[in-house]
């Protein structure tokens, strides 16, 4: 099942305080802005992506393996640093016997001295003396020969560390090359086999789908002004006004702010969460994806939503709208939808603000399900209950498009959705 929704939106300014933001919503339209026309890549294009990912993810895990063989060699016995190590430490370790000799030298030509009777003659005393002379200029040299000996096979092993340090490192590098090469091939593949799958329904393009203006969205409990810097919970109730059930249906929710003058968007700065009444987990909603299905919605059943906008404190006063419709699908191949975008504007107060008891956000029109309300509201859906784990299948196949624009006198949202569905699977 693929449903696919663009959303145009066009934010203008008002020369009045505060701006007035009016939705106009014509459904299923038949013709995409022009602003928002672009050009889709054809199979034969996607394959020479998907081959070329291929390629730099094939060179990626070989410089993998090359950068771990690099490791390996320079552990070997053949490797020239370790060979430089190798006979350096061979040359300090005999500098150290020399060294030690050389001391030992001296000790016994300091003993024969020490050892010198008083009878001794001249030359005798004169001859050990020299010896002794002689044997501690042997320990000088020997222990300088010693510490030159020492840091040239320090500066060895430095060497050959920092080379093995290198070449973890080089691995740590082409490991993550070949992680980012593997993203990109795995998108470039499911890019390629949705287009043929695609390709292979016709495009993907179905007008069956129709207007249900008996399947509404309504929201309760969103004040009419919000403070930056808070959290507000609220409720999204959908409704089959029908006589018949809806086997899937996917609520759809956007909320978008701009600041007094219009003219900044503040969407980085307004979230929206969304949970179903059965759980405590909340879910984002970033705009580009359906909430996860109800399944199914009975004939005149309802099932709400919990929903939460959070308002970060850094947000200026302004003024904001959430959208909220439905789409749904039947196992048989009908689907369709809310006719309608719905709006529920409200404004945003700066942080600290204190407006004291505000009436709820209403809608921007009313609607009318011909619908008596179900007695006996309750936490959880009537009818149908919201999947509890992940996103629907249909998820990957939604997109969401936006755009601004400006116009003179007063402030509005131009909301335009096509709805597009393929086999359902």
């Amino acid at each position: 099942m693929k449903i696919r929704r663009i959303l145009a939106t066009a934010v203008a300014a008002a020369v009045t305080t505060p701006v007035v933001l009016l939705s106009v919503t014509p459904a299923f339209a038949d013709d995409k802005p022009a602003a928002q026309t672009q050009s889709k890549p054809s199979v034969a294009e996607l394959e020479k992506a998907a081959a070329a990912a291929q390629a730099v993810y094939d060179d990626a895990v070989a410089a993998v393996e090359s950068a771990k063989a690099a490791l390996e060699a320079l552990d070997t016995d053949a490797s020239p640093l370790k060979v430089a190590y190798d006979a350096a430490k061979a040359v300090a370790a005999e500098a150290a016997t020399t060294k030690t000799a050389a001391d030992q030298a001296v000790l016994d030509a300091q003993a024969a001295v020490d050892a010198l009777p008083e009878t001794a003659t001249e030359e005798e005393k004169t001859a050990a003396a020299e010896a002794l002379t002689e044997a501690q200029a042997a320990a000088k040299t020997a222990d300088e020969a010693k510490t030159t000996a020492d840091t040239k096979a320090t500066d060895a092993l430095d060497a050959w560390d920092d080379a093995r340090v290198e070449a973890a490192r080089a691995i740590g590098t082409a490991q993550e090359a070949a992680k980012k090469a593997l993203a990109d091939k795995t998108a470039a593949d499911e890019a390629l086999a949705k287009a043929k799958e695609e390709e292979a329904e016709g495009g993907g393009e179905d007008e069956t789908c129709v207007p249900e203006a008996k399947l509404t969205t309504v929201v309760t409990g969103l004040p009419s002004t919000v403070v930056a810097g808070t959290k507000t919970d609220f409720k999204l109730r959908v409704t089959n006004g029908t006589t018949k059930t809806m086997d899937e249906v996917y609520p759809f929710a956007y909320v978008h702010a701009t600041d007094k003058s219009g003219l900044k968007d503040l969407d980085d700065l307004v979230h929206l969460q969304w949970s179903s009444a059965s759980s405590s987990t909340w879910q984002n909603v970033d705009n580009e994806n359906y909430m996860d299905r109800i399944s199914p919605l009975k004939a005149g059943a309802h099932a709400d939503i919990k929903m939460r906008l959070t308002i970060d404190a850094k947000a200026p006063a302004g003024n904001g709208v959430t959208f909220v419709a439905g789409d749904y699908w039947n196992d048989n191949g009908t689907c369709g939808g809310s006719p309608d975008l719905e709006g529920y504007e409200f404004m945003i107060a700066a942080a600290g603000s204190k407006p004291g008891n505000v009436p709820d956000a209403e809608p921007s029109s009313k609607p009318n399900s011909g619908l008596t309300p179900q007695t006996g509201a309750s936490a959880t859906p009537a009818g149908g209950t919201l999947a509890s784990t992940g996103s629907s299948d249909a998820t990957s196949q939604l997109a969401l498009a936006s755009g601004a624009a400006l116009a003179i006198g007063a402030g509005a949202v131009f909301v335009v959705r096509r709805r597009k569905a393929g086999t359902h699977a």
